[in-house]
């Protein structure tokens, strides 16, 4: 078995056992704690050019299910493949049990050539990257002298990062009359398949694409997730603030929320570690109600940049960041979370029916 290391920024070197691809690889290193969804969490696409470290210690125990056909939104699958540059936990399960399992984590990840070190002390480094904040960090092998691991390691260009993570041209999932445009940022496949379960048909478009020109014939717009700095993607939030006036309601979700708060004027900032978790605890604002979401995101609106005709929607419990915006006197709102990925199960999710049934009301007022 081959032993590799995690090294970091800081100088610290941690070593531990190879489970995945032998390869060098470089990136921001986060933290989840979520207990449970590795197969979700290794495809999400908001996860690109970055080492995942899992709190919890076990991973892989009920295993990989069949791949899905390509270019499908088939379950439980985010994406396509693995988006993150590595994965670092304690243990990892070489013999899963289940009876949708076809491979084991480290079979997958091999086969899909990314890194993965066990034997990590996750608890220190996660206390590590609470206290000194999110950093780089590289993974390689033990034997291989750390400059030349830096100086090969394969890195993701983050600041061009949603042009690797958005569909290429144009793609319709059919549903029924309701169509509504999806803004693909990286988008998580659940959120596609939320629309769908709800009868909608989706129009997925790629961030660049002329949005005044797709959403003819839509009845509203989506802005998904997505990883990165949302301050990379002006020319998105310029095309959003051309709609905010078209009377078509626009929903944002995770990065989405981020790219509203940009068109409308106001700013946003990196987080010390970013929410990554299936237990952040947020209030809505109007009703004083909370609940327990989902989140993957690096960075965060700033409340007090939004302009007198924005406020506040939800509110995160633990750090009273921002996790939520509206418009008021339009049909625009957005939430940091993730409505499709309801931990509860189904929690939020109310969100994908409100902003539907508010679709498709404006469409008959028109």
């Amino acid at each position: 078995m081959q032993h590799m290391k995690l090294v970091l920024e800081d100088g610290t070197v941690l070593r531990g056992r190879s489970f995945g691809a032998h390869r060098d690889v470089a990136g921001e290193v986060v933290f989840n704690t979520g207990m449970t969804g590795y197969v979700e969490t290794l495809t999400d696409p908001s996860y690109r050019g970055q080492i995942l470290v899992t709190t919890y210690p076990l991973q892989g125990n009920y295993g990989v299910p069949a791949r899905r056909a390509k270019g499908s939104v088939d379950a439980p699958f985010e994406a396509d493949e693995i988006q993150v540059q590595g994965l670092v936990c304690v243990e990892h399960a070489k013999h899963p049990s289940h009876h949708q399992s076809a491979s084991s984590l480290g079979a997958w990840l091999t086969e899909s050539g990314v890194p993965a070190i066990e034997g990590i002390d996750t608890r220190a480094l996660t206390r590590k990257l609470r206290e000194h904040g999110t950093m780089r960090g590289w993974i390689m092998a033990d034997e291989t002298p750390v400059e030349v691991g830096m100086a090969r390691a394969h890195t993701v260009e983050m600041a061009k990062v949603a042009d690797l993570v958005t569909v290429r041209e144009t793609v319709v999932y059919e549903g029924g009359a309701q169509r509504i445009l999806l803004v693909d940022t990286g988008c998580k496949d659940n959120i596609a398949r939320s629309l769908l379960a709800r009868g909608a048909t989706v129009v997925r478009v790629p961030h660049h694409a002329n949005l005044r020109e797709m959403v003819k014939g839509c009845d509203g717009i989506l802005l998904s997730n997505g990883p990165g700095d949302p301050k990379d993607l002006p020319g998105l939030a310029a095309q959003v603030r051309g709609l905010l006036d078209s009377g078509i309601p626009i929903f944002g979700v995770c990065l989405g929320n981020q790219i509203l708060a940009l068109a409308a004027g106001g700013d946003t900032y990196k987080l010390k570690y970013g929410h990554r978790s299936q237990n952040q605890p947020v209030q809505d604002l109007l009703t004083r109600r909370c609940y327990v979401t989902s989140q993957n995101h690096g960075y965060a609106v700033r409340d007090e940049s939004l302009g007198g005709d924005w406020e506040p929607w939800f509110v995160n419990v633990n750090d009273g960041t921002n996790e939520g915006i509206r418009a008021r006197g339009r049909p625009v709102s957005s939430v940091q979370f993730h409505p499709e990925a309801s931990p509860g199960p189904e929690d939020t999710a109310f969100l994908f029916d409100d902003f539907l049934r508010l679709a498709g009301a404006m469409a008959r007022g028109r």
